[in-house]
């Protein structure tokens, strides 16, 4: 039903009183969502981390054979972990290594070898929901030559921190159910080039995989920096690509005609996990960076966006370069390492409740609206969006996202059930999104409107 704008006006102003918030409100929590913050275990976290720096190295190129030491013992471990979280699931989660082979490359593979990404796949109840969200980690570990198999390489923030992370999710989100479908996956060959995610993200494109969002999680554990001395544990960094890496010539055409640079639905993750952790997780701020990484670096979700996935990157706020990718030793006064004593366990306990938080909110949420539009008919300062209704049943109704266009957040939101909403904000000045919401405010993604022409 099309709404007038005397109606919407009344509508709208209704709203500004009781329903338009800036994007880290602390609007209304789903209870059940705040049990599965509130299970997160910074001693499951600690114990998973020690566990897996006890296998001394994961270097993708060490023994597969030994059942103490090198990735064959860690990966096999992550798996047995995850089948007796599956146990509880009445066969919903499934567990199993997703295995492939690689040749020499003349860079970072000098042998043939078998890598195995290890995945727990929570399937979702809901036969007419084929979305897939990825939460990741890599396995593998390395020192400061990166050739070096053999050599003591603990990886405790990078990334068994990562890692503990997925495990712990899988553990709490295991006994919950979900409509669309979680995966939960141990990645290996990350320091030697992104094989394991690489090899995932062609699977998936190539089966046409619904993925709608990808968290990885790289070094989450650690609060300070070399060098300059700072310190947090109340920050953590949302990596995001703002252009899509595979954009095709119309998505480079409307992005040009709309100035949606800072609008690419990895962008809008980063956003919606930022709204969402910040109100669910006290004393965390999850801080936007616009970029696809560090600087000239890459992670596991490269991969994913590569192949048109959304796909983001949680990391610690500061690093601490004398504990990456360096052999264990003392130097001049200063310890060199990644071992697990330089972790912040309740730091990275909190990235994992962000993570929880908006990755159940996606999960039980409708599937975003479709054929989102905006009226570009005739010069207005009033803004007309209009959309298709969902068919979805557990969707109540929409909400209309408002920002300016210099703002990195959403500032205002506005509820409506209807299928078309006339607002007194010029497109000049703003840009809008419409989310999907269901009874329980679970909120979908946003959909960024495109131009609509209205015949006479």
């Amino acid at each position: 039903m099309k709404t007038s704008i005397s109606k919407s006006l009344i509508f709208l102003f209704f709203f500004i009183s009781l329903n338009i918030f800036p994007q880290s409100f602390n609007g209304n929590r789903d209870i059940e969502i705040l049990k599965l913050v509130n299970s997160i275990s910074s001693a499951n976290i600690k114990s998973n981390i020690e566990k897996l720096v006890s296998f001394k190295t994961r270097h993708t190129l060490s023994s597969t054979d030994s059942k103490t030491e090198g990735i064959g013992a860690a990966r096999r471990w992550v798996k047995r972990n995850f089948e007796g979280y599956a146990k509880t699931t009445n066969g919903r989660m499934k567990v199993y290594f997703d295995s492939f082979k690689l040749k020499p490359d003349g860079r970072r593979i000098d042998r043939p070898v078998v890598l195995k990404n290890v995945i727990a796949k929570l399937k979702g109840t809901d036969k007419n929901d084929d979305r897939i969200f990825i939460v990741i980690g890599h396995l593998d570990s390395r020192n400061l030559n990166i050739m070096d198999s053999t050599g003591l390489a603990p990886g405790a923030d990078d990334d068994a921190s990562g890692v503990a992370l997925v495990m712990e999710l899988a553990r709490v989100m295991s006994k919950y159910k979900f409509p669309s479908t979680i995966l939960f996956v141990a990645f290996s060959g990350e320091e030697q080039g992104l094989y394991g995610s690489k090899h995932l993200a062609e699977k998936a494109k190539k089966e046409k995989w619904n993925i709608a969002g990808v968290f990885n999680n790289d070094m989450v554990g650690s609060n300070n920096t070399s060098g300059t001395n700072l310190y947090t544990n109340v920050k953590v960094r949302i990596f995001s690509e703002g252009v899509p890496a595979l954009e095709t010539k119309e998505m480079k055409r409307m992005r040009k005609y709309l100035s949606t640079e800072n609008d690419g639905k990895s962008r809008q993750l980063a956003r919606y996990i930022k709204e969402i952790g910040e109100n669910y997780v006290d004393q965390i701020n999850v801080t936007l960076i616009y970029r696809k990484d560090r600087f000239l670096r890459g992670g596991d979700h490269t991969p994913f966006n590569n192949a048109g996935f959304t796909a983001v990157r949680f990391c610690e706020m500061h690093e601490n370069y004398y504990h990456q990718h360096q052999n264990v030793l003392e130097k001049n006064g200063i310890e060199y390492g990644d071992l697990p004593k330089f972790i912040d366990y309740n730091y990275a306990k909190k990235i994992a409740q962000v993570n929880v938080a908006a990755l159940a909110n996606l999960a039980l949420a409708p599937k975003a609206p479709e054929k989102v539009k905006i009226d570009v008919s005739k010069l207005t300062n009033f803004s007309t969006l209009l959309w298709k209704k969902s068919e979805n049943k557990r969707t109540v109704g929409y909400n209309i996202l408002i920002r300016k266009s210099a703002s990195s957040v959403w500032q205002k939101k506005i509820f409506t059930k209807d299928t078309t909403i006339t607002i007194p904000y010029s497109k000049d000045n703003y840009l809008f999104g419409v989310q999907s919401v269901d009874k329980d405010g679970h909120t979908s993604l946003p959909v960024i409107p495109v131009p609509y022409f209205k015949r006479k």
